[in-house]
Parts: structure tokens; C-alpha cells; sequence
């Protein structure tokens, strides 16, 4: 018997490195991206079709993205052609092959004020090119009446790749004091537990196209507990300064105006996973408990 053909975009992100390890026993893995043969390339959405039809694959998970979120406000047209344009070219390929779609999208498409956390059906009101390009690959795919999940996460970070933590533990071993944006909220939301849920996910609801319409729609996926980014960096510190002699002896916790940025964050992202929970039954630890995870893995490598 064959086993079904799992391709996942963006072969060289933190979230795509993970899903190549926890989608493996579900079936063969096969990883594309601007560098494989046959190269499917969003920035180069007329590579999609072509490549999807090569590989032929069952499912198809999108983890590939524009994720500089500062620079997006100046190179308008890459972001919203890879992360709305390039998607509804994969979500048509998806059709045409009558197979799949999961895809990743973002806390960005909201715009911050809400004062409780955030349901999937929330207004969207993205405040930066980079939450407004993301919004448009969410419309898009719901658009085109396929089987799908969009999955909205948040504070993504993980063991490999550029990413706050990674950022915070190299400038904890080089400055006496860190200054961190103290008035924005949100959930850490660990790479390899967005991996591990899309995996779960795809194993109760298996690969024929049918099982996945009643459930098609967007949901949110986070880890438990929110945080300031103060309150994140704190806990990273702390645990590398019970390992390690750093530098870092100060955390300052600083206003958003204070670290003024191209783009505007959202100040408050946190998001309600509970519908997420009701349909799956999944839900993520609390972020404390996951960084410490991360850190002692990383203290292994050392």
C-alpha cells in the first residue's frame, strides 16, 4: 500500500524543519523550496502549479512565508506576493489536485486593542504591510472552497532560524543591560509544538478531502499564558544565567514608543485557542513550561 505524499513549502524554516520530523510517520515528506528540484518558489508564484503537479502530493502544508516585518513596510510587493498572491496559486494547485491545504498565518491580522483574547472571528484590522499581506492569504484560501486549516499562531520561536530567544541568549552573553519592549502582549508560542499539533491534526482527520470539509476554517494555535516581551526575555535570562556566566546583570523594560520600528505590533495578541481544543482536542502547554524545554535542549547542544 502506498503511503500518502505529504509536501511541505518552505523547506528551510523553523516551523517546515520541524514538520519534516513530526509529519514523517504519517507519510513520505517531501520539501520544497526556492533550492529543491523541482524549485517551488513564492516569490516566483508561476513555479507553484508546475512543481505541485511534479510532486504530486495528498496534502500540502504551507510553511513558507515573508516574515521581515519591518522591511515589508518598504518592499510592499514581495510580501504581498509571496504571502497573499503565491498562496491563492498554491490553494488553486491544491485544488486542482484535489488534495489538502494547510497553511499558517499570524496574530498580525489583528490590530491590538482588544483587552481579552482574541477569537477567530475577531475583526481583523492589521496595522502593518506584513499583517495585511497575511490576512490576504487567509482570504484567499478561504475563497476558493477547498479542504483546509489556517492556522494562526503567535511570538514563533524555536532552536534554529533567527528568533527572540535565539536573539536574547547571544545578546545576554554580550551587553551588561538589555533594554525590552514591556507594553506589548502575546503567547510564545513554541516551533516544534506548532509542528506537533499540525501532525495530530492531520492524523484525525487522515488525507481524504472529505474529512477535512465539515472541519475547514481558521483556528488558533498557541501556546497557554501570555507575556510582554520583558516578561519573555526575563525568563530566558534567567534560566541561561543558571547554566552559564553571561554578561547581562539588567533587564530594563521599555515602552513601544521607546523602540520606535517601521512597523506597527500589535500591543495586545493574545489569542483564544479554545475552538481548537473543541474540534481537536489539542491544546498546547503554557509557555513557561515550553521554554524550559527549549533551553535544556539547547543547553545540550553546548
Amino acid at each position: 500500500m502506498n503511503r500518502p505524499r505529504i509536501l511541505i513549502v518552505g523547506a528551510q524554516g523553523q516551523v517546515a524543519w520541524e514538520l519534516r520530523r513530526t509529519l514523517a510517520p504519517l507519510g513520505d515528506i517531501v520539501a520544497a523550496g526556492r533550492h529543491t528540484q523541482p524549485a517551488l518558489d513564492l516569490a516566483q508564484p508561476d513555479s507553484i502549479a508546475p512543481a505541485v503537479a511534479a510532486l504530486a502530493p495528498d496534502l500540502i502544508v504551507n510553511a513558507a512565508a515573508y516574515t521581515a516585518v519591518d522591511k515589508a513596510e518598504q518592499d510592499i510587493q514581495a510580501a504581498t506576493r509571496i504571502n497573499a498572491d503565491a498562496v491563492g496559486k498554491l490553494a488553486l494547485a491544491a485544488r486542482q489536485r484535489g488534495c489538502p491545504l494547510v497553511h499558517y498565518s499570524t496574530d498580525y491580522v489583528f490590530d491590538g486593542t482588544a483587552s481579552r483574547p482574541y477569537q477567530e472571528d475577531a475583526q481583523t484590522l492589521p496595522q502593518s504591510v506584513y499583517g495585511r499581506s497575511k490576512l490576504g492569504g487567509e482570504l484567499v484560501i478561504q475563497g476558493m472552497d477547498i479542504p483546509h486549516i489556517i492556522l494562526r499562531t503567535c511570538w514563533v520561536y524555536g532552536t534554529r532560524g533567527g528568533n527572540f530567544m535565539a536573539t536574547i541568549r547571544r545578546l545576554a552573553r554580550e551587553r551588561e543591560e538589555l533594554r525590552i519592549v514591556a507594553d506589548q502582549r502575546g503567547c510564545p508560542t513554541w516551533s516544534r509544538h506548532i509542528a506537533e499539533a499540525t501532525a495530530q491534526i492531520i492524523a484525525k482527520l487522515g488525507f481524504a478531502p472529505q474529512s477535512w470539509q465539515p472541519v475547514s476554517g481558521i483556528y488558533h494555535l498557541a501556546s497557554q499564558g501570555e507575556a510582554t516581551w520583558h516578561d519573555f526575555a526575563q525568563r530566558i535570562v534567567e534560566h541561561q544565567r543558571s547554566r552559564e556566566t553571561i554578561a547581562c546583570q539588567r533587564l530594563i523594560p521599555i515602552t513601544t514608543a521607546d523602540y520606535p520600528t517601521p512597523a506597527q505590533r500589535p500591543a495586545y495578541s493574545v489569542l483564544d485557542c479554545s475552538k481548537l481544543e473543541r474540534t481537536f482536542g489539542l491544546q498546547l502547554p503554557d509557555w513557561r513550561e515550553a521554554l524550559g524545554q527549549v533551553q535544556e535542549a539547547l543547553d545540550e547542544r553546548q
